[in-house]
């Protein structure tokens, strides 16, 4: 197998147009292909700066999950952290994760930032949103939120959907003005392979938010499960509360 490291998007399209596979970090792909068969060429994006990209607001797709710190907000860093293990940690990336991985582990997490996906078609870079993404599987880029006031992130291994973890993430977002009026709050959990998320008006008492959330299909979740949201809900209230 020949794996190609494109320097630029231009080289990125013309290795996809030649039959190239994305390869991501090859944490998920390698025991299929040792099972199946390799393919004739494969297509890395980790010489690509566009897809390297971490800091303001943006996270590019070949980013390594343990590259992943400060420069994000909290409740994507605490995701990446609890992927797998250290090994996986300095191998996989924010593309496979979110667009290869069946748990997709940093979804919640980006569904809480509003994030867009930026993804290279025929014609270069789009911007879409996480649904058209994970319908269509194209290559990924780079994701781009709106900064959150303040955040959270919960991996529940004690709590199982079969031998899923629930995880909880939780985010709360300033709309098109810097005031406590435009934010909104928004929660994702992953139950089992499906993410429920819902987004519900911003409130300094955490009781009436959780009342908000409980009348949604989050209510439906084991108690456990909304146990745990409401202790990040009310944490992240009190830490937006704050600024």
């Amino acid at each position: 197998m020949f794996v190609r490291l494109p320097t630029s998007v231009s080289e990125a399209q013309e290795c996809l147009a030649e039959g190239a596979v994305p390869v991501g970090g090859a944490t998920l792909v390698w025991a299929s292909w040792q099972r199946d068969g390799f393919p004739e060429q494969a297509v890395s994006l980790r010489e690509l700066p566009e897809a390297k990209v971490i800091g303001d607001g943006t996270l590019g797709a070949a980013v390594l999950l343990h590259e992943m710190d400060e420069r994000v907000p909290e409740v994507l860093r605490r995701a990446a952290a609890g992927v797998g293990t250290g090994a996986v940690r300095r191998t996989a990336t924010v593309g496979g994760n979110i667009v290869g991985s069946t748990l997709r582990c940093l979804l919640p997490a980006a569904l809480v930032l509003d994030a867009r996906a930026v993804v290279l078609e025929p014609d270069g870079p789009v911007e879409t949103d996480l649904a058209e993404l994970l319908a269509k599987r194209p290559v990924l880029l780079s994701l781009r939120w709106p900064e959150p006031v303040a955040s959270g992130y919960r991996k529940l291994t004690g709590v199982l959907r079969g031998e899923v973890p629930f995880v909880v993430a939780v985010a709360v977002a300033v709309g098109a003005a810097e005031d406590t009026e435009a934010r909104i709050l928004r929660v994702a959990v992953r139950d089992g392979y499906d993410v429920l998320s819902e987004t519900v008006p911003y409130d300094t008492d955490a009781a009436r938010v959780l009342g908000t959330l409980a009348l949604t299909p989050l209510g439906t979740l084991p108690e456990a499960v909304f146990e745990a949201v409401r202790e990040e809900v009310t944490g992240v209230l009190e830490r937006a509360a704050a600024r």
